[in-house]
């Protein structure tokens, strides 16, 4: 798969990269600070990465670290097999597949492996690094596949991309995104669907209205609050996040990583029960914070920036309407994703998310975030089919930020029971 490379979606990847090199010494010159890497500046730092980025066959990621990797005077011996690499950094394996996979399987026990291994042991200082690392290239290979990117013809899974005739506006339009009301979408069965998109466009602007009516009106109490999330709940994991057959990766990805098989599953799966993550009880804002600062200085900072330029992100509109208050949609989407990892709420009404987010839009929003290399131009074209790319991109980035949330959520809360 391969989208369109419109001005917004490059644009969008620019800031997502930018973020991405805070702590790198490109990023550090930008910000005019000096930030302490616990792994150090060194090959070891780009094995975290490109682990990550192979957990989801992200081929245009690896291929990036490995070049990365080489550039600063890595032993290429490392890229035949994870087991070539030092034991230390072979020790990360068993927590970036859980935390890419199923993040709420992690335990104190987990934590606890990786700092008492002997002289393979990692510091917490190093560990926390690590895990910001993990998860960061987690989340930004679901940005890389959700908007489509993928390596150059010349590379290992490169792909061509041919646009396609359009006789409404200018080819230049379409790659500077500038897409007016007339833009249409072409369905999977190959017909213009502008007015059907069109209505869709109103219906989402009525529910906005109808439920914040009914905010404003009554209240539902605490027990029914809690009902609806575990309806919510149940009803994510009957959402199919694949459109095809699960394929197993290639060599050229596979040998970068451990336990190829080792994949996303429901919690719910084999009768597994997986108590509920109270945000009340343990929060980013509250705890997952201040201890990343402690640890890593500056970095919990720069994080917690990073997720409020993507929460508050907006144009204030939708589609073809301007001056929208996008506000209860943000939400409903980033509470979705932290719903569908088990993550609660209590102030929220998980009602709204059926209201707001239809099939094919939480088919997508899955893929991308539980299982990214499945995601398909199919699915990126069948939901929002009267919205811009612009705004398509920014689901991406509410997406990827809180997908990493809820992951260092649950390794964050696994350390500090460690720690106490």
């Amino acid at each position: 798969m391969r989208l369109a490379a419109t001005a917004s979606h490059n644009q969008a990847y620019a800031v997502q990269g930018l973020l991405c090199n805070h702590g790198t010494s490109r990023g550090r010159k930008e910000l005019g600070i000096r930030i302490p890497r616990p792994l150090g500046h060194g090959p070891s730092r780009f094995i975290p990465e490109k682990e990550a980025a192979a957990r989801h066959q992200c081929s245009y990621l690896v291929n990036l670290h490995v070049n990365d990797f080489l550039h600063v005077g890595g032993d290429p011996k490392w890229l035949n097999g994870l087991e070539n690499a030092p034991h230390k950094l072979q020790n990360l394996g068993e927590l970036n597949k859980i935390l890419a996979h199923r993040p709420w399987l992690i335990t104190k026990e987990h934590i606890e492996q990786l700092l008492k291994t002997e002289e393979h042991s990692w510091s917490l200082a190093e560990l926390i690094h690590a895990v910001v690392l993990l998860t960061h290239y987690h989340s930004l290979a679901s940005f890389t596949f959700g908007c489509g990117i993928s390596p150059e013809i010349h590379c290992e899974g490169g792909h061509t991309f041919k646009l396609p005739s359009v006789s409404n506006y200018c080819i230049c339009d379409i790659t500077n995104g500038n897409h007016g009301v007339d833009e249409t979408h072409v369905s999977p069965a190959g017909s213009i669907s502008t007015t059907e998109s069109f209505c869709e466009v109103e219906a989402l602007m009525e529910k906005m209205k109808k439920l914040q009516e009914c905010r404003d009106e009554e209240e539902a109490s605490q027990e029914e609050m809690a009902t609806r999330f575990e309806r919510e709940k149940r009803e994510s994991m009957s959402v199919c996040c694949s459109e095809d057959e699960e394929s197993a990766p290639t060599r050229d990805v596979s040998r970068h990583f451990e336990d190829t098989s080792y994949g996303y599953k429901d919690f719910s799966r084999h009768g597994m029960h997986v108590p509920t993550f109270r945000v009340q009880d343990y929060s980013w804002e509250d705890h997952g914070y201040s201890l990343v600062n402690r640890l890593y200085p500056d970095v919990g900072q720069l994080i917690d920036e990073k997720f409020h330029i993507a929460y508050d992100l907006t144009y204030n509109t939708m589609a073809m309407h301007k001056d929208v208050d996008t506000s209860m949609l943000r939400r409903a989407i980033w509470n979705y994703i932290h719903c569908m990892f088990g993550i609660r709420y209590d102030d929220y009404d998980y009602g709204e998310i059926n209201q707001l987010l239809d099939r094919s839009f939480k088919v997508y929003i899955k893929t991308v975030v539980c299982t990214p290399e499945k995601t398909t131009k199919r699915m990126y074209d069948s939901f929002w089919r009267q919205f811009k790319h612009s705004e398509k991109v920014h689901v991406n980035l509410l997406l990827v930020e809180a997908r990493m949330q809820a992951e260092l959520l649950y390794a964050l809360r696994a350390i500090t029971h460690y720690m106490t």
